[in-house]
């Protein structure tokens, strides 16, 4: 129907989009402070590069991804996720020429065929951070803790990190084979597609959202059990780290997150707030995504955050944001004698940096007043001929309720001074 969204998706409406905008703004702040730099790339990406980046074996690749085949036979995808593409820009601009690390954001829409249901939708929206160049365990620390520094500055509260290290390339291997171990024997109660992922990749099932196979695997062999000294070392300057900052966290050993490329670190946000889907964020290291992606292995790391889901737990505690919707000034025109004068001055208002409107549609005195009421307008300036002939306005404050002619010539300084 040409009249309704597609299912999954969503339009931001004003009185709803200036939260947006406060939330992008409160981002870009915390990466200025911290030194990141905004990066953007295309909404759709060759499909392969998900393919060898976010994972063969994942939920995403396998039966999520908006896929298409575009007019020069090539295979397409809508982007499921930012990491991807951010890392396929640091390679294809040679950003790993530049002074090392190099810190990213980025904030903008993703795609997934999901089921829709609260905080989740087959459209949405992902600010998120990644750093390039380093595998010290301070990054990690920063990275996350910047990710929670975002979250307080927001209000949020009842918040929990859970982190845990999924390992290296060399520690891996060993939990593949007690992983599979583990599970042979009940292969054939785990669902179709753990079955699939018992050759390919065992750590997937321990994040299998079927209950059967969480039961299955509630006392299978995890990460914390297997991991090399280099990791097991890695993970306690992280630990140390967060300590010494004062972020608080929760050893999840069954926590992988649900993409293939992690390594070492992986960390998850959640809260109770916004039902099932309790994940507001998360992200991890993952130290071999640049290699798989066709590059010079190099370290990297990050996280995502979801704005719905942000704004959705924010709803539910009760949280305002600070935001102003209306005009700080409203012109009323009264005559017509006055409407080009009236014009003239909102324009002026706002080359002064002043956010102005008036009425386009005839309105009576009474009636403009009630609607600069509906905009939330601060001050109403009442023009008519005779404040003309006089070189006056009438300036009405809509919260005192009080009002005071103005001369035209220090209409402007008197707004800055008031408003």
């Amino acid at each position: 129907m040409l009249t309704t969204r597609p299912r999954g998706t969503n339009d931001i409406l004003p009185g709803e989009v200036e939260k947006w905008q406060y939330l992008e703004e409160l981002a870009r702040q915390v990466c200025r402070e911290y030194g990141y730099s905004e990066i953007r790339t295309p909404i759709f990406e060759h499909t392969e590069l998900f393919a060898r980046g976010v994972g063969e074996t994942t939920d995403i690749v396998e039966k999520e991804m908006y896929t298409f085949t575009d007019r020069g036979d090539r295979s397409i995808t809508l982007r499921p996720e930012g990491t991807a593409a951010v890392v396929r820009a640091y390679l294809e601009n040679k950003l790993y020429a530049l002074p090392q690390p190099i810190k990213l954001f980025y904030i903008g829409p993703m795609f997934r065929y999901d089921r829709p249901q609260a905080g989740r939708f087959r459209q949405f929206h992902q600010f998120g951070v990644e750093v390039f160049g380093s595998n010290s365990p301070a990054i990690d620390a920063e990275v996350i803790a910047m990710a929670m520094d975002i979250y307080h500055r927001i209000g949020l509260t009842n918040l929990e990190l859970h982190i845990n290290s999924v390992g290296c390339p060399q520690c891996r291997p060993v939990l593949r084979q007690k992983l599979q171990e583990y599970f042979r024997p009940q292969l054939a109660e785990l669902c179709p597609n753990c079955q699939g992922r018992f050759d390919r990749n065992p750590l997937r099932i321990l994040d299998c959202k079927s209950e059967k196979c969480q039961e299955i695997g509630r006392h299978a062999p995890t990460t914390l059990d297997v991991l090399c000294p280099e990791c097991q070392a890695h993970f306690e300057l992280v630990k140390g780290y967060l300590d010494a900052v004062g972020v608080k966290y929760i050893v999840d050993n069954r926590l992988v997150r649900g993409l293939d490329y992690y390594t070492n670190t992986a960390f998850e946000i959640m809260t109770r707030d916004i039902g099932a889907q309790s994940s507001i964020g998360g992200g991890g290291r993952y130290n071999g995504l640049i290699e798989a992606c066709g590059g010079s292995a190099a370290p990297g790391i990050g996280f995502a955050l979801g704005l719905e889901r942000i704004l959705l737990t924010a709803e539910r505690q009760g949280i305002t944001f600070p935001i102003s919707r209306g005009p700080a000034v409203f012109v009323a025109t009264v005559g017509a004698g006055a409407e080009t004068e009236s014009f003239a001055l909102v324009q002026k208002l706002r080359r002064h940096g002043i956010a102005a409107d008036k009425d386009y549609l005839g309105r009576s005195l009474k009636a403009q007043m009630k609607y600069a009421g509906k905009l939330d307008a601060r001050l109403v300036i009442i023009l008519g001929e005779e404040e003309l002939s006089r070189g006056v306005a009438v300036v009405r404050n809509m919260q005192a309720g009080s009002q005071e002619e103005v001369p035209l010539a220090d209409i402007i300084s008197y707004v800055k001074e008031v408003q």
